[in-house]
């Protein structure tokens, strides 16, 4: 393929990508989920001259407990770092607005990166010029419309730019390892058993590796596993030396850490680690809400006084929840061919690192954290998984369609059957996952529009001098600029000392959910009268009825000191 022809193909699949993805954003106009609202909120807050600060505290597993407080005690910070580049640019009123441009663009270039790699892979395969041709733009145009890249394309939270990078870097390990194996080929050619045992001494892209690798690590702590996915790269595929193949793992590392290093250094000054908070709580959980702990917070007893049986199912169930939630049900059954082709199409040296990286996090998360998982730990990190099984997937039904012809005798090239089939099979699917989605943001949008005004008639105005205790702490603080404290699914007992140690004095919380309040004020105790309901009125002054925005929402007064 010709440099221009190349080109082209990048800049069409790109297009398409942007199209797709700015056509998502404009349906869904609400921060959802929650973790969406922080990361442009929190870059809303650095524009406004405010600093790396959140109104919610939304977790109490990470020291100092203030309100408002830093942010990023275990997220990470780059994506905020660049969503406030277009809310610079577009105004902090408009701010989810222009947050979502930074996500829509990176993930485009996920789309282009996925295009390479299928190229790539087609090169190794031999593939003559036509199929290859289609198969590279074939899987960029598939990768265009699956929709959980669809839509975390239209979201600005780590999803995208972690997946951008992790291709980034992945595709940059498979050029520094095939350099080194041709520098190896070359030497032992000419016959220098000294640099055949050396290889190249120096490849001026493993600095930008670094760089890379460090970027993602300010991104999504699953740069771990990008890393040791370089790491296997450079010592068991290349040749030469023990001391060269430890400066190919050296030097990367070293650039990264330099890259990460003032992150470390903030995080150690404000929250008294280096490293992401939580981590070990995280593996700990034996409920998805535990991220929520106030009082009862995660411990290694409390994990392991469930016994071997819940333990293994537990796991189990992290297992099954990455498998087949986040990996096969999204895309099938493209997903499916993906899985079954990796077997064979995975050990191409063009897709060698996404593998590695896409199975050390999706082991690593689904089995040490295998409860926090199921509320999105390996979903966020996905990306690179979602683009090996549609690299995958197309790859098998290009040799599907390959074989047929050949039985049939076909004359006229028909390659584009296979990426032709995948798009008929999930384009509709993402349409009706984002249309679903977007009315979602709809709902929520507009609760979180017309509730100020319901608790100002009710008496219970939301003035901010005292902070709100509510299941969805970081919409509340984004939306109304007010600080707000994390429901804990605990007993009214707990919860009424948080509202005591924080002078809280107001409860928000959605019923009909799966969390105990506010049912568990049923119960009674003299803590559970201490939560006063407070009447919701819509702007007719009539009680909400099902259906409307307000008929869910529960507000409690809490009376007692």
């Amino acid at each position: 393929m010709s440099r221009r022809e190349t080109w082209i193909s990048a800049v069409t699949v790109f297009l398409v990508a942007l199209v797709v993805r700015a056509v998502a954003a404009a349906v869904i106009n609400f921060p959802i989920p929650e973790d969406t609202a922080y990361y442009a909120g929190v870059a809303r807050n650095l524009v406004q001259g405010r600093g790396l600060v959140t109104d919610a505290l939304w977790s109490y597993g990470t020291q100092p407990l203030v309100v408002p407080r830093a942010a990023f005690e275990i997220w990470m910070p780059l994506p905020s770092f660049l969503a406030a580049i277009p809310i610079a640019i577009g105004g902090a009123s408009n701010w989810y607005r222009a947050a979502q441009v930074f996500s829509v663009l990176t993930s485009s270039l996920v789309v282009v990166m996925a295009w390479r790699l299928a190229a790539d892979v087609a090169a190794e395969m031999h593939l003559p010029i036509g199929r290859a041709r289609t198969m590279g733009i074939g899987t960029g145009l598939v990768a265009a419309i699956i929709w959980p890249l669809v839509i975390y394309g239209a979201l600005p939270d780590s999803t995208a730019l972690f997946a951008a990078l992790a291709l980034g870097a992945c595709l940059l390990m498979t050029r520094i390892v095939g350099r080194e194996s041709n520098a190896e080929a070359e030497a032992v050619g000419d016959g220098d058993r000294d640099a055949a045992a050396n290889g190249r001494r120096f490849d001026r892209r493993l600095p930008v590796l670094g760089l890379i690798l460090g970027l993602t690590a300010l991104t999504r702590s699953e740069a771990i596993w990008l890393a040791l996915a370089w790491a296997a790269m450079a010592w068991f595929w290349t040749s030469g030396s023990r001391r060269h193949r430890i400066e190919l793992i050296a030097v990367p590392a070293v650039v990264a850490a330099a890259t990460f290093a003032p992150w470390a250094v903030r995080n150690w000054l404000t929250f008294g680690t280096p490293l992401p908070g939580q981590t070990v709580a995280n593996a700990l959980y034996v409920h998805p809400l535990d991220v929520f702990a106030y009082q009862d917070q995660p411990t290694l007893g409390r994990y392991l006084a469930q016994g071997p049986a819940v333990i293994l199912s537990t796991h189990l169930e992290g297992l099954a929840h990455n498998l087949l939630n986040v990996l096969m049900l999204p895309a099938f059954p493209l997903s499916l061919l993906g899985i079954v082709a990796l077997f064979w199409v995975g050990r191409r040296r063009a897709l060698r690192p996404v593998v590695l990286v896409s199975t050390f996090t999706f082991l690593v998360t689904s089995l040490v954290f295998p409860v926090a998982t199921q509320s999105g730990t390996f979903l966020h990190a996905a990306g690179p998984a979602f683009v090996l099984l549609v690299v995958g997937g197309i790859v098998a039904l290009d040799s599907f369609v390959a074989t047929v012809g050949r039985w049939r005798h076909w004359t006229r090239p028909v390659a584009w059957l296979g990426p032709a089939f995948a798009i008929a099979a999930l384009a509709p699917l993402c349409f009706v996952s984002v249309t679903t989605l977007g009315r979602q943001a709809d709902d929520a949008k507009t609760r979180y529009e017309v509730l100020p005004a319901a608790l100002a008639r009710a008496g219970v105005p939301l003035d901010g001098a005292h902070p709100v205790i509510t299941d969805n702490p970081i919409w509340l603080a984004e939306t109304t600029g007010i600080p707000t404290l994390s429901l804990p699914d605990e007993s009214p007992e707990a919860v009424l000392t948080l509202a005591n140690r924080f002078d809280a004095r107001l409860l928000i919380v959605r019923g009909g959910t799966e969390r105990a309040w506010p049912d568990i004020l049923l119960g009674g105790g003299s803590a559970a009268k201490c939560f006063q309901e407070v009447d919701l009125t819509d702007n007719s002054g009539k009680k909400p009825v099902g259906g409307t925005p307000l008929f869910e929402i529960r507000v409690f007064r809490i009376a007692c000191p």
